[in-house]
């Protein structure tokens, strides 16, 4: 379903070794520097895997952090304070990341970040006060905001433009696959050996993928698909992101949808044993509607907006306001509906959620130029988490210290809304491709 049907570049069809002939001095910069299928493969394979080892650590803390509450006896506005630090630190490393990541070679960078991520898991296990924890999460989003400004960067040095919604979606399956795996190892290693052991497991994997990434990934020429511009137009470039519609919009819609997807993974496991799940299987529960229904609603909105992009140079950003739109219904009844709807419900708004996945990452990496592709991811993610899920947690929990948490979840309906609004706006400004991915 995801393999790329390249038209317009054919030597994309091998999946395997494709050398590298020096090409006539008289083609385009893009075709003297042309990265190998071989090569695109193996990268995008070892950063999805790392993506993947990501996840599976950000949701691991909502799957124990009932026994976090336990031990530390703490309220549920503190909890949310661990996923607020990590994100505050997360926006922090953002800009200074995204600059290095237009400067320097991103494989070593890559790298450093997956060795920090590991290192930091191990070493939870010496974590015995409430604030060394927050220390700990706070560290930790230093290394994944940096792994997530260099990844789709490099990727995008791989792959054409018209490729790039499928090769993100691949990208982005790490979402759903590693928010089960995490709630799963939380459930089953936490049960039986405490909360911290999860962490341990965690960073094995990260060791070793950093590793093969460091001995098998090579570099791809920084835009080699794209146009490449003077040091007067890079400037022009960074300084035109503020005025640049489609990127915006598209930032601000993803900000809203983070929104939700924040505080919904934050505080599911804990609305579901409140509601009278039994606390031993929840996190098998919600391992697997979010496995099924994120994947399938990954794979979905990717394929959909790719047919959709034949016919309509808009979809990318239709694809992702339909998805915030239907996920609001379902939503209510899930949060505010009898115990027996809950969890159908669920996976239902999960699915549709999931569906913008791929088509809003490739909207905001085709929306700019790959002079500063990866300061422009980095201003996206300083955008998404400052207005997304660094408050979404915390302010659930505040709310429902004051009321419910079924009302406290009540806000991730409200910012679903506010994408759905933003996205369609975001649509109505963009240009035709050629437009954007030359910087226009």
């Amino acid at each position: 379903m995801f393999l790329p049907a390249y038209r317009k570049h054919p030597y994309s069809l091998l999946l395997f070794s494709a050398e590298m002939h020096e090409p006539p001095p008289n083609l385009t910069h893009a075709a003297r520097r042309l990265p190998s299928v071989a090569g695109a493969a193996t990268a995008l394979a070892l950063l999805t895997a790392l993506n993947f080892v990501n996840y599976i650590d950000r949701y691991i803390l909502p799957g124990v952090q009932e026994q976090v509450k336990r031990e530390f006896h703490v309220s549920d506005a503190a909890l949310g304070s661990l996923t607020l630090w990590f994100f505050v630190t997360y926006m922090c490393a953002a800009p200074l990341t995204g600059w290095l990541g237009d400067r320097l070679p991103r494989k070593p960078l890559i790298v450093a970040c997956a060795l920090t991520i590991s290192a930091v898991n191990v070493l939870t296990g010496t974590v015995h006060a409430f604030d060394s924890l927050l220390l700990r999460h706070a560290i930790l989003g230093i290394g994944e905001a940096s792994f997530g400004i260099y990844a789709p960067a490099l990727l995008a040095d791989f792959y054409p433009a018209e490729d790039r919604n499928r090769i993100l979606t691949i990208f982005y399956t790490a979402i759903p696959v590693g928010a089960a795996l995490g709630y799963l190892i939380a459930e089953m290693v936490g049960a039986r050996w405490g909360w911290r052991m999860p962490f341990y497991v965690s960073a094995v994997p990260g060791l070793l993928i950093a590793v093969l990434i460091l001995i098998f990934l090579r570099e791809p020429s920084r835009g080699a698909l794209d146009a490449k511009p003077s040091g007067r137009q890079h400037r022009a470039h960074v300084l035109s992101l503020a005025r640049n519609a489609p990127y915006l919009y598209a930032t601000l819609g993803m900000a809203m949808t983070t929104f939700s997807m924040g505080g919904i993974s934050a505080w599911m496991p804990s609305f579901l044993q409140r509601a009278g799940f039994s606390p031993d299987t929840v996190g098998l529960t919600l391992g697997g509607i979010t496995a099924g229904a994120g994947l399938g609603g990954t794979a979905v909105g990717g394929w959909i907006a790719q047919r959709w992009l034949r016919t309509n140079h808009r979809a990318l950003y239709l694809v992702s306001a339909w998805s915030a739109l239907i996920t609001v219904p379902f939503g209510v009844v899930c949060f505010f509906g009898p115990r027996a709807t809950m969890l159908p419900a669920l996976g239902i708004a999960m699915f549709s959620i999931f569906l913008s996945t791929g088509p809003l990452n490739a909207a905001i990496v085709n929306a700019v130029p790959a002079a500063v592709r990866a300061t422009a991811i980095a201003v996206e993610l300083f955008l998404i988490h400052a207005l997304g899920d660094t408050p979404s947690p915390r302010l659930i929990g505040m709310v429902s210290d004051r009321t419910t948490l079924s009302t406290g979840l009540g806000l991730t309906l409200v910012s679903m809304l506010a994408a759905t609004a933003l996205l369609f706006a975001g649509a109505r400004t963009m240009p035709r491709h050629k437009q954007v991915i030359s910087g226009q």
